[in-house]
């Protein structure tokens, strides 16, 4: 009985990690594809120092209920966003339009978004803009 014990203990130990490793496999994302997940993050990438640079970010209502946007707001002077439109019916997208201005900055950069909403599961979404700026 006990080698019948330990036969079992070993064939547990083998699939649970063979399971482990399938698990950690699935999780790995290829570099290139990271972008297609990130839909609230854009990277500039490099940039003159003193550029003015724009993006755009879409933002749908995917709740079954009137989203309404109370207040937009940037982390830094150098980042000014507006929003197109404050209340969104059930599945309608509105424009964040972000505008960033490198003038001062050096090296990676990141700045933030802040959309203030009245979705009590998540009340604030946040964009990020990066870039790394050089001389």
């Amino acid at each position: 009985m006990s080698k019948l014990n330990l036969s079992l203990l070993i064939l547990l130990l083998v699939f649970s990690g063979c399971g482990a490793r399938h698990y950690a496999q699935k999780q790995t994302v290829p570099m290139e594809r990271v972008k297609d997940f990130e839909p609230y993050v854009f990277d500039f990438g490099r940039i003159k120092e003193g550029e003015v640079l724009k993006h755009e970010f879409i933002l749908k209502n995917e709740t079954s209920k009137i989203l309404n946007i109370k207040d937009v707001n940037t982390s830094c002077g150098c980042t000014v966003s507006e929003v197109e439109k404050r209340s969104l019916q059930p599945n309608e997208s509105t424009v964040i339009k972000v505008k960033f201005n490198s003038r001062g900055y050096s090296g990676p950069t990141q700045q933030y978004v802040y959309v203030h909403t009245d979705n009590l599961d998540k009340p604030v979404i946040r964009y990020i803009i990066k870039a790394e700026v050089v001389k």
